[in-house]
Parts: C-alpha cells; sequence; structure tokens
C-alpha cells in the first residue's frame, strides 16, 4: 500500500517543525559555557601591582593546571552537547 501524497507531505512537514537540539542539548551547551567562564575566572589574578616585585602566587596549581583542565573539559561538553541524540 502506498501512503497519499498528503500524508507524506504532512510527516515532512512535521519533521521540518521539530528543534534540532532538545532540552538536554541546550542544558549541555549551559554546563560547557558555565565550565568555560569558570576557568577563566579561576585564571585571574597572580600579578603585582609593583612591577619591581615577583608574585609566585602566578605560577600556582590554580593558575597552571586546574583552569586550562576546566576550560578544555568545558569545550568537550560542548562538543558532546552538538552532537548529543536523544534515542
Amino acid at each position: 500500500m502506498e501512503k497519499s501524497n498528503n500524508t507524506v507531505t504532512k510527516e515532512v512537514v512535521e519533521e521540518e517543525k521539530r528543534l534540532p537540539f532538545t532540552k538536554m542539548n541546550y542544558v549541555l551547551v549551559l554546563a560547557g559555557i558555565a565550565l568555560i567562564a569558570l576557568g577563566m575566572v579561576l585564571m585571574i589574578g597572580g600579578g603585582s601591582s609593583d612591577p619591581d616585585v615577583f608574585n609566585e602566587k602566578m605560577f600556582n596549581f590554580q593558575r597552571l593546571t586546574l583552569s586550562p583542565i576546566l576550560i578544555l573539559l568545558g569545550f568537550v561538553v560542548e562538543i558532546v552537547a552538538i552532537f548529543w541524540k536523544k534515542k
């Protein structure tokens, strides 16, 4: 049995109405943005107001290790959010 032309066009219209992202995609996008922003905030600071004084806080774990890991993790979450598809 063949589908009528009217039924086929209804299916095409309904398929075009569907959004490419679901609620989960948007939640993951926001989580990725939050991780990237947190990594950037943790990287702030460590400088010295006097250029003749060296501040060791510039090379601590938070700025050299934790912040880049959080930023990279945020970008990975963004990629997952783009490709996430409901089963």
